[in-house]
């Protein structure tokens, strides 16, 4: 008896650039994927993504209106979220994995790697463009990284700015003893022994302004 054939992935494209957008619908429509859905920016990739409930989304990282990483963070249920971009960046490919996405893949790379990054996230995997693979290979990676979170970034910046604990969880809404913990946090990650060491170490990197 012949093996039933296997459903094909479901995907959706987001991606401000038409030509972008057509392309890559052209080639993973071709190569056995099912496009559910093409927009043109994050706010409608969220609908779509609610809409359709791909397996996977392809979300570019610069959008009108949401961005990809801003994108990931809302999506629930079970699609997979994969961010198509131009910019190779630790920084961003960090923020991004920590945001839930779990594919990252260069608009550099060809077409084929984003029908393998496709495949990968939908099957429970994580995928990194080769490119970054010497930066990260798992999520499990990312706690070893001096990346802050946004909201340590925030607290480290109003430090920047003088402000005391108290000041900070005001000016962001949370409690003191919550501030506290994302600068013992932000400290660790940077491994300084002071909250100001962990301020000038941000500002070197670059990680606040």
């Amino acid at each position: 008896m012949p093996e039933a054939k296997a459903e094909p992935i479901t995907c959706v494209i987001a991606d401000d650039h038409p030509a972008v957008l057509d392309s890559v619908a052209r080639v993973l429509t071709d190569q056995g994927f099912r496009v559910l859905a093409q927009v043109r920016d994050g706010e409608d990739a969220l609908e779509a993504i609610e809409q359709h409930a791909p397996q996977v989304a392809i979300v570019d990282l610069s959008m009108p209106r949401l961005n990809g990483v801003a994108l990931a963070r809302r999506v629930t249920g079970g699609t997979a979220v994969i961010v198509y971009t131009g910019y190779s960046d630790r920084v961003l490919l960090v923020e991004a994995l920590e945001a839930g996405v779990r594919g990252f893949v260069l608009k550099e790379a060809p077409l084929a790697d984003l029908a393998r990054a496709i495949a990968t996230v939908a099957g429970g995997g994580i995928y990194v463009d080769p490119v970054l693979g010497g930066l990260l290979m798992s999520s499990e990676a990312t706690q070893h990284l001096t990346m802050l979170t946004p909201r340590e970034r925030e607290v480290l910046s109003l430090l920047a700015d003088g402000r005391r604990n108290e000041e900070i969880g005001r000016e962001l809404q949370i409690a003191t003893e919550t501030t506290r913990a994302h600068i013992r946090n932000a400290m660790r990650k940077l491994d300084a022994d002071t909250r100001t060491q962990a301020v000038a170490t941000a500002l070197r990197q670059s990680l606040i302004e």
